[in-house]
């Protein structure tokens, strides 16, 4: 199964794909999709449509997922963020896959074992959970955190219905 994980931004949105077959994991690529700060938000966000449109055709996932939204201290950067959220939220189900949602807590938790770790832990476990893997800042480290966390509760509820 490709799994396709995505931290959303309005400036800097990470993505990674890894395969998941049982309980292993093995990276496939990773990166960033970045817009135009200068440009008006509109067309940050139809941008941001379509580079995640073609990467979801050029790589052909079989799943999606996104980290939830925090609330920021500026309720603007809140917003915004949300707002790229949608959009990539919805190019993956356009594109016909199913999109796994988790908390921040909750991935950090998935990947290092506690919900409160730093930046620099998850950027490490991710190193260690796919070895080899070359990462793209810590955006792209972010997004393979969410697929890893998808990944094993996708592996969790297949055990649980059999």
């Amino acid at each position: 199964m490709l799994i396709l994980g995505l931290d959303p931004g309005l400036g800097t949105t990470g993505w990674g794909l890894i395969r998941a077959e049982g309980n292993r994991l093995s990276h496939l690529a990773n990166g960033k999709l970045k817009t135009d700060s200068a440009a008006p938000l509109p067309g940050r966000l139809s941008h941001l449509d379509a580079m995640l449109s073609a990467l979801i055709a050029d790589h052909v996932p079989d799943t999606a997922a996104v980290e939830e939204v925090f609330v920021n201290a500026n309720p603007q950067s809140t917003l915004k963020l949300g707002q790229a959220r949608g959009v990539v939220i919805c190019a993956a189900a356009r594109a016909g896959l199913d999109v796994g949602e988790y908390a921040a807590r909750l991935v950090k938790k998935a990947v290092v074992g506690v919900g409160n770790a730093e930046k620099a832990q998850v950027h490490a476990m991710v190193t260690r959970l796919l070895p080899g893997v070359r990462i793209d800042g810590a955006d792209a480290a972010d997004a393979l955190a969410v697929a890893i966390c998808h990944a094993h509760h996708l592996a969790s509820a297949r055990r649980l219905t059999r």
